[in-house]
This record gives C-alpha cells, structure tokens and sequence, in this order.
C-alpha cells in the first residue's frame, strides 16, 4: 500500500460534474494497492495518517495531528501510484492492485478512517475519472508505504 498525504486548507473531488467530497484544513490521502496488501495493513495505515504530527503547533513545530486539530481527510484512490516508468515512454501498472483487490482495501481504508474520525472523512469513488483540487498548506507531502 502506498499513499501521498497532503496537507491542505481545503480541496474537493469531483466526477461529471458532482462534487463527491470536500474538506476544510486538514489532509489529502491519495491511496494505491498492490499485490499482499490487506486489511490489517489498511487498518495500520488509516491510524498513521490521523495520528502523523504534520501540523504546526503554536511554536511553528510540526507537532500536531490531524486529530490534534480537528482537521479532516478526504482520501482518493489512484491506481497510478504504482505506476512504473522506468522504461519507455508509457508507464506500466502491472503492479497495482486489480479492481477485485483494491476496492475492498479502499473501502475498509475509508472505513477505518471513518472509526476514527466520525462525520470528518470524505472520499472520491473508485475506479471514476476524478478532479481533485486543493491548496496544499506548507506545501506539506509525503509518501507512505507498507
């Protein structure tokens, strides 16, 4: 499982035209699978990203976490994640997760996210053509993989 985690004052995803999430400040968590992912590493992860102290605190330190501030999530699912490039020109997903895998790693990811921040959690659709778009606070990125 890898995710980018992004921190924002606000970002939206959107598909035809429907706006499928939208978030105040908080973290944008684009999330890819691969081939022994599972439950348990979708468990560990929701609990990463809400408790990662990547907020400032009132000394200007990244001391806080999400939960710390109240913040929320909207987690989008991409496979391209595991996109691979290295040769040629056309990048190669061999290694993302097939649709039977991913989605129910994607959702129990939502799940856990939504156990531990009831009403703060918001999510794309996977598999739609989606527009996201945020301001990312800081910039603040990282990439996390189990």
């Amino acid at each position: 499982m890898r995710i980018v985690v992004q921190r924002v004052s606000e970002a939206s995803v959107t598909s035809e035209g429907e706006t499928l999430g939208a978030i105040g400040p908080g973290l944008v968590v684009l999330v890819g699978f691969t081939a022994g992912d599972d439950q348990a590493g979708a468990g560990w992860m929701a609990d990463k990203v809400v408790n990662l102290r990547i907020f400032n605190d009132a000394a200007g330190r990244m001391n806080r976490s999400l939960l710390d501030i109240s913040g929320e999530v909207l987690a989008v699912s991409q496979f391209t994640l595991y996109g691979d490039a290295a040769k040629g020109r056309r990048p190669s997903f061999i290694r993302a997760a097939r649709p039977e895998v991913a989605i129910p790693l994607y959702e129990e990811f939502v799940a856990a996210l939504r156990g531990i921040m009831p009403g703060a959690v918001q999510s794309g659709r996977f598999g739609a053509l989606m527009e996201v778009a945020l301001v990312n606070d800081g910039p603040v990125t990282l990439v996390i993989e189990r």
